[in-house]
């Protein structure tokens, strides 16, 4: 098993980091830590563990070139049969690797084994669960196929293994601002089944202002950003599949209508015609969907024939933005069961 640990400016966090993936039980772990010319500690820091600790190797990189080239140069080095991307603030939790590979080696068709993520903010972690209590696996061209009707990512990003020979198979990650990781899991899953573990917290992801998508991520971001991931993964090697080609069209209809129910938003919220909403509606249109087609344009077209003032008032109207918020609780709720929404 091999773990690598792309660090930019995380020296604070790092020891922990590693810590949590060396003193996993059950399995043999090596490290590799590529720092991304850090400009606080980082690399004394990773350069005294690795003078400590034989399994773990450190790699500079000379100028700072963002978190996909970093891991895709500690990707080279890794020699394990399983893979694990690790941010240097997060953490695995006790025996997620070991329940990981146990998955993996009962079923050899899985190359990509996740669970749940324990998000947290404050300095002390939350409790753990760690008795599993089923398994769940997916052919790997269904789960795909419903992440496409879906337009979302399931996946953090600690909380995932990867079979190392899938990876060769299909490359490191693209360079995609922030759906890096989720691209890279539906290719995976393009060519692989795909396995999610029950009842149990397989990583603790850390919330902070200074991490990446707290800094630059809002919903238009993550919507243009999920956008390119689809567009990446099916003109990269998964779209060469004719059975994936065919989910392009779903994806863009889930993108599509996702782009339409953020322009509902801005103007159930008096944004008529606003900066953000006429972003959202050229993202539904670059995705090449017939946008006439969906209950979402009909949605939006019956607001832009009323009277702004009115539509706060509208029975109709507040029964559907009530039905909506419900739907996404239920889909929050589902996914923290079951690893999907």
């Amino acid at each position: 098993m091999t773990v690598v640990i792309p660090c930019y400016n995380y020296g604070r966090y790092l020891s922990a980091c590693v810590r949590s993936a060396l003193d996993q039980e059950g399995v043999r772990v090596d490290l590799v830590i590529v720092d991304d010319a850090s400009t606080d500690d980082s690399a004394e820091v990773a350069a005294r563990l690795a003078a400590s600790n034989d399994r773990v190797k450190l790699i500079r990189n000379d100028k700072n070139s963002g978190p996909v080239s970093t891991f895709n140069r500690g990707l080279e080095h890794a020699r394990g049969e399983f893979l694990v991307r690790l941010d240097a603030d997060d953490l695995l939790t006790p025996g997620s690797l070991a329940r990981a590979v146990t998955v993996a080696r009962q079923l050899p068709s899985v190359g990509l084994i996740y669970g749940h993520p324990l998000h947290f903010t404050a300095d002390r972690l939350p409790c753990a669960r760690s008795k599993v209590t089923a398994w769940t696996v997916w052919p790997g061209l269904e789960w795909l196929g419903d992440r496409c009707r879906s337009g979302y990512n399931v996946i953090t990003s600690p909380e995932a293994v990867m079979r190392m020979s899938v990876v060769e198979r299909v490359g490191g990650q693209q360079p995609l601002a922030h759906t890096h990781d989720m691209e890279m899991w539906l290719r995976i899953a393009a060519f692989s089944d795909v396995a999610y573990i029950h009842g149990v917290d397989q990583a603790w992801h850390r919330e902070h202002s200074a991490s990446l998508s707290a800094r630059k991520v809002d919903g238009y971001r993550d919507l243009v950003e999920r956008h390119l991931a689809f567009e990446t993964l099916f003109r990269g090697v998964a779209g060469g599949n004719p059975r994936v080609a065919k989910l392009r069209a779903v994806a863009m209809t889930a993108i599509a209508r996702s782009a339409l129910q953020s322009a509902i938003h801005c103007l159930d919220h008096g944004q008529a015609n606003s900066p953000q909403m006429q972003r959202f509606l050229e993202v539904a249109n670059q995705t090449g969907s017939d946008l006439t087609e969906l209950p979402e344009w009909r949605a939006l077209m019956r607001r832009f024939s009323r009277d702004p003032q009115s539509l706060a008032r509208d029975p109709a109207i507040l029964l559907e933005r009530i039905m909506r918020r419900l739907s996404d609780t239920l889909k929050w709720r589902r996914w923290h069961r079951s690893g999907v929404f």
